[in-house]
């Protein structure tokens, strides 16, 4: 592809705006009413989200994970402890997330701390995972090499047959971690280029309420 095509590739953002005079005080509430407008406007995976994490030796990474819950304490993801991302997390728990909702041309980033959720939370969920998804918990050793495809559903089998029946018990390298933010930045696509750029900072009690330039 030429860099006259890739040049060209533009797209106007017109949909609404966004003023500090209508946001919420607290960015958790915010965040809670945007992400609604992704479920009443039907997205595809709208929970689906970036998480950017840095190793030991600061080299950045980044890959797509489902958030499957948030409140005031934070974002929750689930994982194997023992990937690539966990390991950066529990040697470097500083860590960024990425919505990016173009349909709404919307984008949230947001920064903070991360920190292993409870096991009894790990369990909760785990316990509402489909069997399969139970299993293939078990069978990954996420982010290590395996010589073929076949390994794994081969692994995927003799899981299926030990358990049957029984309850498929939540490994010890699994389980969640929950970001809690520092930073919030809400981001509404606007026209030629001049977006709106809100960012909360957390003070001692309160949030600070910042425009950016675009």
């Amino acid at each position: 592809m030429s860099n006259d095509t890739m040049a060209n590739l533009r797209k106007e953002y017109s949909l609404q705006g966004l003023d500090e005079s209508s946001v919420e005080p607290n960015p958790f509430t915010q965040f809670e009413h945007w992400f609604r407008e992704t479920l009443n406007a039907r997205l595809p995976e709208p929970n689906a989200v970036v998480l950017a994490t840095v190793s030991a030796d600061g080299r950045p990474s980044a890959r797509v994970v489902l958030m499957k819950g948030f409140d005031e304490r934070g974002f929750a993801f689930f994982t194997n402890y023992e990937s690539r991302k966990g390991i950066e997390l529990q040697r470097n728990p500083y860590a960024a997330l990425l919505f990016y909702w173009a349909e709404l041309e919307r984008q949230v980033r947001i920064e903070g701390v991360v920190e292993k959720v409870s096991v009894d939370e790990s369990e909760e969920y785990f316990r509402s995972r489909p069997l399969e998804s139970q299993l293939s918990a078990w069978a990954s050793r996420q982010s290590s090499v395996i010589s073929s495809r076949t390994v794994l559903e081969q692994t995927i089998a003799e899981l299926r047959a030990r358990y049957g029946d029984q309850d498929v018990p939540l490994p010890p390298f699994w389980g969640g971690f929950r970001l809690r933010p520092h930073t919030f930045e809400f981001w509404q696509g606007k026209p030629n280029r001049l977006h709106d750029r809100l960012r909360y900072t957390r003070m001692d009690v309160a949030w600070r309420i910042e425009r950016l330039s675009p």
